[in-house]
C-alpha cells in the first residue's frame, strides 16, 4: 500500500496517537508541510519518528486516517527599537488524524525535500477470533 510519509514525529505522539482517539498536529518542518499539500481528508498517511534522511525500508511506524488539513501564513513583525523592525512569515500545517494500523516500511519512494515523501508499506492483516 502506497502513502505519503510524516516523518521526525515525535515518538510520544504517536503513542498518543495510538489510544484511537482524533488528535490533532500543528506541524512547521517544510518537508511534513510539503508531503500534506498532496494530501485530503479520508487519505491514509504514515506516520513515524524516524527523520526524513534517514527513512528507509524496515522502519517502524503508523497508519493513520486524515479527518481534516489546514495550512496557514502567519506573519509575525518584532520591533526591536522605534526605528527596527523585522517583519517574518511562518507557514503551518493542522493535521487532524485518527489510528488505524501500526505498520513497517517496504520501500521509499520520494525523498527530496521539494516534493512529498511517499512510501509503500506492508499491509496489517489482523485476525479477531469469536
Amino acid at each position: 500500500m502506497k502513502c505519503i510519509a510524516l516523518t521526525g514525529i515525535a515518538p510520544s505522539i504517536i503513542s498518543e496517537i495510538k489510544y484511537g482517539k482524533p488528535r490533532t498536529l500543528e506541524l512547521q518542518s517544510a518537508h511534513n508541510i510539503i508531503t500534506l499539500t498532496g494530501s485530503n481528508a479520508g487519505d491514509c498517511i504514515f506516520m513515524t519518528s524516524v527523520d526524513l534522511d534517514d527513512l528507509s525500508a524496515g522502519d517502524a511506524g503508523i497508519i493513520v486516517h486524515v479527518i481534516s488539513i489546514t495550512i496557514n501564513m502567519k506573519r509575525i513583525v518584532e520591533f526591536v527599537n522605534p526605528l527596527y523592525y523585522e517583519e517574518r512569515e511562518r507557514m503551518s500545517a493542522r493535521v487532524q488524524v485518527k489510528y488505524m494500523d501500526s505498520t513497517i516500511v517496504r520501500e521509499v519512494e520520494g525523498k527530496p525535500w521539494s516534493e512529498a515523501t511517499v512510501v509503500e508499506v506492508i499491509k496489517g492483516s489482523c485476525y479477531h477470533a469469536g
